[in-house]
């Protein structure tokens, strides 16, 4: 991620490995499956932006091999350094304000990472130039304006405050400049910045344990700032977290949209 003095999701909170493994089960799959469809094998030379865990980086390694090479840069790079070993070499940055770390790169991947970054247009013409001419980026991230609700089928009072909670968290990573409809136009952002073959889809996963999981972990992290800005109480947070953990909810996460091209 992109380090802000308002950034809500911190890598140094205790729930923040839990969420990347939710995330790791949730998206590994759809990731995976477009970066096989490019091509992705021995020697590659790969930048993984906003790494935050070990899931994506590790994969990546035994893909590109002895011959590869894959940047893993995060400005909190702790959850990162059991990776820290070749082909995998970990940095910290922050891509929405320095120069990339390197260029020629054959891959470029940032997945629930632009949505975060204050200077997104600055981030992503900085992807854009770390690749070789002919390389490859792929963009995924969330759309949470697109799907609003954590509860979809919002069917009794739990549901209610499931989805009245999620309100009030999107309106904390509002107020910290996340955009919250930024999924939507990858596509065209990334044509017009001038690759080709531009494609894309969206993953929308529903009544996963994983996705409990996720809702378990962000709730607590956020939980303080929830009560502080008056969007819920302790009351309100003891009883979601309890019904989530019930095991009956079916829970959603937003859509994530991967959208993918290839420099000129």
């Amino acid at each position: 991620m992109t380090r802000s003095d308002g950034y809500l999701l911190d890598n140094r909170q205790a729930e923040a490995g839990q969420r990347f493994d939710a995330f790791a089960t949730l998206f590994d799959p759809t990731t995976f499956r477009h970066l096989v469809g490019f091509g992705l094998g021995p020697g590659w030379r790969c930048w993984e932006v906003g790494a935050g865990g070990t899931s994506v980086v590790s994969w990546l390694a035994k893909k590109v091999g002895p011959t590869g090479r894959v940047v893993a840069t995060d400005i909190d790079t702790s959850l990162l350094l059991p990776a820290a070993r070749p082909p995998v070499e970990v940095r910290v940055h922050d891509v929405g304000a320095q120069e990339p770390p390197g260029v020629g790169f054959d891959l470029v991947h940032a997945r629930l990472v632009l949505v975060h970054v204050p200077d997104r247009e600055r981030a992503l013409r900085s992807m854009v130039q770390a690749l070789r001419p002919g390389g490859r980026l792929l963009v995924e991230d969330a759309d949470p304006a697109l799907q609003p609700l954590i509860c979809p089928d919002e069917h009794g009072p739990e549901q209610q405050l499931a989805n009245r909670l999620r309100k009030g968290f999107r309106t904390l990573l509002a107020d910290r400049g996340a955009d919250l409809s930024y999924g939507r136009r990858l596509p065209r952002l990334l044509r017009e910045a001038g690759l080709r073959n531009v494609q894309a889809d969206a993953y929308f996963p529903l009544a996963s344990p994983a996705c409990a999981a996720l809702e378990i972990a962000t709730v607590r992290q956020i939980r303080d700032r929830l009560v502080a800005a008056g969007l819920a109480t302790d009351g309100d947070i003891d009883q979601h977290l309890a019904n989530v953990a019930a095991g009956g909810m079916d829970l959603a996460t937003a859509p994530m949209i991967s959208a993918w091209g290839r420099k000129a």
